[in-house]
C-alpha cells in the first residue's frame, strides 16, 4: 500500500533511496535507526505534539474563501492557514521534528540551507528554542532575494513527511466538522514538496478525493526558465535521491527560475515521483505571471498575502475553481505568507502593469 512506503532502504517504487558517499552511510543508517525507534516512542509524539500547539501555534484553521469563492465561481475554496504558524509557513513543523530528534541523538550543532529563507529562519528559531548552535547557509543570489525544498537522501524524505502530515490529518477532521465530508480537490504548490505531501498524505487512500501538486512554470515551459521537473524533466540523482529533475543530455543540472525562489529547484521530492507514476496525484505549472495574479488576487479578495510559493496554487484554483458545480469543495494549502514576498510581488507587478499598457494584447507564454 501507498501507506507503508518508502521501504527500508528509502525508496519510493524506483525512486528515493540513499545516493551518496561512502563516508555518510554511517551518519544515515543512525538516523533512520534512531527515527524510528523515535516514531514508536510516545513520549517523544507527546513532546512534539505539545510543541506544535504551544510554541508553532497548531491547530492552524480552516479558513472559508467566501470572498474568493464568490469572486470566481463554482466550487468551495477552503484554505488551509499554515501561514500563521509560529515563523510564518509549514516550515516549523519539520523543523520542530528534527531538533528533537537531534537532541535525542546528542546533536548540538544545526545546520540548515535555504533559498527562500522560511526553513533558514524556521531552523534558527527551534535552535534558540532548544539552546543550538545553528548555522544557516544560503547562496548569494537567494540572499539578495530574500529554501531550497531540498528533501535529500532517506531518511530524509520519509521524516519530512511524516513530520508535515499534521497538516493533512487536521484538514481532514476540520472539513469533516465543516462540511460532514471530504474534500472533493487538494491543492498545493510543489517546489520540494514538504507542503504538499504533508497536505497529501493523509487522503492518499481516499479514491474520491483528487490532488494537484502545482510546480513553478516560470515565464514559460517553451522559454526553459522554469522549474516544472515533471515537464519535461528526466529521472536522476540529485542531493542524494533518485527522482524527477532538470538536466541536460550528458546528466548536468539545469538552471532553473521561479519568481518565487522556495519553488525555484531543479528536483523533487521522490515521493511525488512515485505519485505521479501511479497515477494518484496530478501535477500541473503555473506561470510567473499566473502566481503574481494568483498573489494579488487573494490579497484584494480575502486580505490574506499569500507567499509567491502559495499564490502558485492560488492561480490554479483560480482556473479551475470556476469549471466545477457549487457544490464541490475545494482545499488549498496556504504554505505560507507573503510578507517576505512583498517587494518582488510589487516590483513585478509594476512592471506587468507597465508592459500591459503598452501592449494590452500581450499575453503570458504557457
Amino acid at each position: 500500500m501507498i501507506e507503508t512506503l518508502p521501504d527500508a532502504l528509502g525508496h519510493f517504487g524506483v525512486y528515493g533511496g540513499m545516493f551518496v558517499p561512502e563516508t555518510l552511510m554511517t551518519a544515515l543508517h543512525e538516523l533512520a535507526a534512531e527515527y524510528e525507534r523515535a516514531k514508536n516512542d510516545a513520549q517523544f509524539q507527546n513532546q512534539l505534539a505539545r510543541l506544535l500547539r504551544d510554541f508553532a501555534g497548531r491547530p492552524t484553521p480552516l479558513y472559508f474563501a467566501e470572498r474568493l469563492t464568490k469572486k470566481l465561481g463554482g466550487a468551495k475554496i477552503y484554505l488551509k492557514r499554515e501561514d500563521l504558524l509560529h515563523t510564518g509557513a509549514h516550515k516549523i513543523n519539520n523543523a520542530l521534528g528534527q531538533i528533537l530528534l537531534a537532541q535525542r541523538m546528542g546533536k548540538n550543532r544545526i545546520i540548515a540551507e535555504t533559498g527562500a529563507g522560511q526553513h533558514g529562519v524556521a531552523t534558527a528559531t527551534v535552535a534558540a528554542r532548544f539552546g543550538c548552535e545553528c548555522v544557516v547557509y544560503m547562496g548569494a543570489v537567494d540572499m539578495e532575494r530574500q529554501a531550497l525544498n531540498v528533501l535529500g537522501s532517506h531518511p530524509y524524505p520519509m521524516m519530512v513527511r511524516d513530520f508535515q502530515r499534521v497538516i493533512g490529518e487536521e484538514t481532514r477532521k476540520q472539513i469533516f466538522d465543516r462540511e460532514q465530508r471530504l474534500p472533493d480537490l487538494l491543492v498545493a504548490c510543489v517546489g520540494g514538496g514538504s507542503n504538499a505531501i504533508g497536505l497529501f498524505h493523509p487522503f492518499l487512500s481516499d479514491a474520491s478525493v483528487r490532488m494537484v501538486g502545482v510546480e513553478a512554470g516560470g515565464e514559460g515551459i517553451r522559454s526553459g526558465k522554469h522549474a516544472a521537473r515533471f515537464q519535461g524533466g528526466r529521472l536522476g540523482v540529485l542531493q542524494g535521491t533518485k527522482t524527477f529533475l532538470l538536466a541536460n543530455e550528458d546528466g548536468q543540472i539545469e538552471l532553473t527560475h521561479s519568481v518565487s525562489a522556495g519553488l525555484d529547484y531543479a528536483a523533487v521530492g521522490p515521493e511525488h515521483s512515485y505519485l505521479r507514476e501511479i497515477g494518484r496525484v496530478e501535477y500541473d505549472f503555473a506561470t510567473d505571471d499566473e502566481a503574481l495574479a494568483g498573489f494579488k488576487l487573494l490579497s484584494e479578495t480575502e486580505g490574506i498575502i499569500p507567499a509567491l510559493e502559495t499564490a502558485h496554487a492560488v492561480a490554479h484554483i483560480a482556473k479551475v475553481a470556476p469549471k466545477m458545480s457549487v457544490d464541490k469543495i475545494i482545499v488549498m494549502n496556504c504554505s505560507g505568507r507573503g510578507d517576505k514576498d512583498v517587494a518582488t510581488a510589487a516590483k513585478h507587478l509594476l512592471s506587468s502593469s507597465r508592459a500591459q499598457s503598452r501592449d494590452p494584447a500581450a499575453k503570458p507564454l504557457r
